[in-house]
């Protein structure tokens, strides 16, 4: 019989709110800083939108190193 594969580690509730308000804060205070910023509103769109590009390829990144580290731990498994 094979061994068991370890267990992941458990995310506590309080470091996934610390995360989510953590992240909820410079979201806002970015878009905000954005908002205001003295510039043409095409100037204020274009870091809009790369303010947005940001953060969806930092959610993929973090699910790409996610996956990667699943994988490995399989395999680890498996045998």
């Amino acid at each position: 019989m094979p061994p068991r594969p370890p267990l992941p580690p458990r995310t506590t509730s309080a470091y996934f709110l610390q995360s989510a308000i953590s992240f909820g804060a410079s979201f806002i205070g970015l878009g905000v800083g954005v908002a205001y910023l003295p510039v043409d509103p095409w100037m204020r769109a274009f870091l809009a939108i790369g303010l947005l590009f940001v953060i969806t390829s930092s959610f993929t990144l973090a699910k790409c190193v996610r996956d990667k580290q699943e994988e490995a731990a399989f395999r680890q498994w498996s045998g």
